[in-house]
């Protein structure tokens, strides 16, 4: 299984694909730790949302807006 990550704009928009990360994962947990770790340098390269994908099928969406 790999498991990796999907960045989107607010407006739902693919970022641009410049200096961001394209990591692969051969867990869950190491997917989400490698995001709990390098969040803040996904949102400064443009990224408010990240969506989990488990071989290409989409397992849940995450915002990385500050929450109000």
């Amino acid at each position: 299984m790999a498991w990796t990550w999907r960045y989107h704009e607010a407006d739902g928009a693919d970022p641009l694909a410049g200096d961001l990360p394209a990591e692969s994962f051969t867990s869950r947990g190491d997917a989400e730790s490698w995001l709990g770790e390098n969040w803040a340098e996904l949102t400064e390269g443009g990224v408010d949302r990240v969506v989990l994908l488990e071989d290409g099928k989409e397992v849940y969406t995450m915002s990385l807006e500050p929450a109000e």
